[in-house]
Formats: structure tokens, sequence, C-alpha cells
């Protein structure tokens, strides 16, 4: 029986220049937590809401709080579930939990069904913030993976201001009760792109397939990223380093989305979010 031979991902990924494989990965992600601004459009919605008599102040407050709740357990079990089914399945699946929320709940017919969509919403959310952040270091090098995380969160936090705009445009455009519905099928419609651009180029860690052991798919994953890397840069690639151990001798590490430390700082970020909501909701 022929023995597969380990791929060292973590190591050949390190090696590669920065290039336009890189950018795609990086657009691809930045996109999807660009759009998926259903948290950042909560207080403009409700002040829609609030116009229609749908809430008051102990509704608002449910409405907040659910969201935030749906957030932090998308946020403990999408980290599981990503660990098992892997960074690109996770994606597309809690992409599609928060796509679903937001259509359905753009519909609710009364404020009780839309924060229960509202809950769904921040489970999808919470989930996908996790998977994206974690699983977008595997396929950056470590020379520059703070810089790469950098420019992500950087790109997906102009969400707030955008939606901001859009909603502006559009209230004196639509009415109240189309306002709001409106709101929440803008990044829904959008996230749907974000999908099928992960659908179409975003490809499985290479780090969490060797790390499950799949070292044949990683392997593929890997000559194909390896190809086009060649192709674009037209320059051969340096050598592989690995120590005397068999370890990589860069940072090649798969990230567990359970991990303590992930989790910890997961957990800030969060509350940090829970107040800039808060903030949202009552100054609108």
């Amino acid at each position: 029986m022929e023995q597969i031979t380990k791929p060292h991902c973590g190591a050949r990924l390190d090696r590669l220049p920065d290039c336009r494989w890189h950018s795609s990965m990086f657009a691809i992600v930045a996109f999807g937590l660009l759009v998926c601004w259903s948290n950042a459009v909560g207080g403009l919605i409700l002040a829609q809401l609030k116009e229609l008599g749908w809430t008051d102040n102990s509704t608002t407050a449910t409405f907040s709080a659910i969201t935030t709740a749906g957030m932090f357990l998308g946020a403990l079990v999408g980290g599981i579930i990503g660990d098992k089914t892997g960074r690109r399945n996770a994606f597309i699946l809690y992409e599609a939990i928060h796509i679903a929320s937001m259509v359905v709940g753009a519909f609710s017919p009364n404020m009780d069904f839309l924060i229960a969509c509202r809950f769904v919403m921040g489970v999808g959310l919470g989930a996908l913030l996790v998977t994206l952040f974690a699983g977008f270091t595997e396929y950056m090098p470590g020379r520059n993976r703070g810089t790469w995380s950098s420019r992500v969160s950087f790109i997906g936090n102009w969400s707030y201001p955008l939606c901001s705009l859009i909603a502006m445009g559009l209230t004196p455009l639509i009415s109240a009760e189309w306002n709001w519905r409106v709101q929440l099928l803008i990044p829904a419609i959008l996230s749907l792109i974000a999908t099928a651009l992960a659908w179409r180029y975003f490809p499985e860690s290479p780090r969490w397939l060797e790390s499950r052991g799949r070292y044949q798919e990683a392997e593929k994953v890997m000559r194909s990223i390896e190809e086009g890397v060649i192709r674009q840069t037209g320059k051969p690639l340096p050598p592989v380093v690995i120590a005397d151990d068999g370890k990589s001798a860069t940072s090649g590490a798969v990230f567990s989305l359970t991990d303590r430390s992930i989790t910890e700082t997961r957990d800030i970020r969060f509350l940090c979010a829970d107040c800039h909501e808060r903030c949202a909701v009552h100054t609108n």
C-alpha cells in the first residue's frame, strides 16, 4: 500500500510571495464582512419601526439583546462546526443561515416574528465572523498575517457608515413600511453575491485538510495554489523549509476556532460590538 506523504501545507503557504492569489482571498473575505451588516442596520431599522408603532422602549431592548445573544451562541457553536466541516463549508453554511434569516425577517408580519428572526441572524452572523476572521489567517503567510487581518477588519468596519448612507438615501424615497424591509434585503442580496464568490473561488484551507489527515486533498489544493502563483509571478517558488523534527520551520499550524485564546479574543470583540449596537440603537 502506497504511503501518503505529509504535504507540509503551512511551510508551503508561508513561502508564497505576495501576489494576486492573496489579494483574491482577501477580496472575498473582506467583501463578505463588508456586506453582512444585519447587526449594523439594527438601529436604523428600529427608527422606522418606531415610526410605524411597532416598538417601544421595552421591545427595542429585547430586539437588541436577542441579536447579541444570537451572536454569542453563533460564536460558540460556529467554531465547533467550523473545526469539523472545514473553513469553506462553514463560510457558505453560515452565509446561508444569515441570508435566509434576513430575507424571512424582511417579510415579518409583526414585531415578535422579527425578533425571532433577529436571533437567527445573530447566530448566523456570530458564527460567520468567527469563521472569516480565524479561517482567513490560515491562507495568509506568517510574515505578514497581521497586516492582512488588519486590512480585512478595516474593510469590514465600513459596513456601519455604508449602511447608514444607504438608509439616509432610502428615507425620502420609500415609506417607513417598506424602508426597514429593504434595509434587510440589500445586505441579503449582497451576501448572496459573497456566497457565490466563495463557492466559486474560495478553496478549502489546505492547513485544515492536513490537520485532518486528508493529505491527498491538501496536496491537490496546494498544487493548484502554487501553480496559480507561479503563473501570476512568472517566477519559481522558493524551496520549502522544514525543521529537523519534520515540522515546518515557519508558522504553519492550523487554527482551531475553539481554542481558548481565540475564544477570549472573540468574546472581547463581541462585547465591543454589543456596545456599538447599543450606541446605534439609542442615537436613532
